[in-house]
């Protein structure tokens, strides 16, 4: 589903709206993330604010399963994610076997995401910066 479709308040209707460089949390969520090989990596089920310093944390992903069924959920940083504007989706350059072996959970047993040690792996799997070490 693509973020036009989640529109409820025609945010995007028009050219002069805030997308794609602001936009709505809501409009973001069960938008599909791909790979630069285009094979599909899963959805994305939630977005993690600091609200502490409101900054996007991280996306909450859904990979595997079949139609909800025994997904995987696991947290992406956000930085790690870039928007296809064009194809109306989210791209997060992993190849399918490094996702499968990603640090993951289960939709009742979150991790603790201020947690430092689980910071720390999350971020160094993907190799990104962990945004609570990126300048303000």
């Amino acid at each position: 589903m693509s973020y036009l479709e989640n529109d409820t308040f025609g945010i995007y209707k028009s050219h002069t709206g805030p997308g794609p460089y602001l936009m709505g949390a809501k409009t973001l969520i069960g938008e599909e993330v791909i790979n630069h090989e285009s094979e599909d990596l899963g959805s994305i089920k939630e977005i993690m604010l600091d609200m502490r310093t409101g900054k996007v944390a991280y996306a909450v992903m859904s990979f595997g399963g079949f139609m909800g069924v025994g997904d995987k959920l696991f947290a992406v940083p956000w930085t790690a994610l870039t928007l296809d504007t064009v194809n109306k989706r989210f791209v997060l350059n992993v190849e399918i076997p490094h996702l499968v072996n990603a640090p993951g959970f289960e939709k009742d047993a979150w991790p603790d995401m201020n947690d430092a040690a689980w910071v720390n792996e999350l971020h160094s799997y993907y190799g990104i910066k962990a945004y609570q070490n990126a300048p303000l």
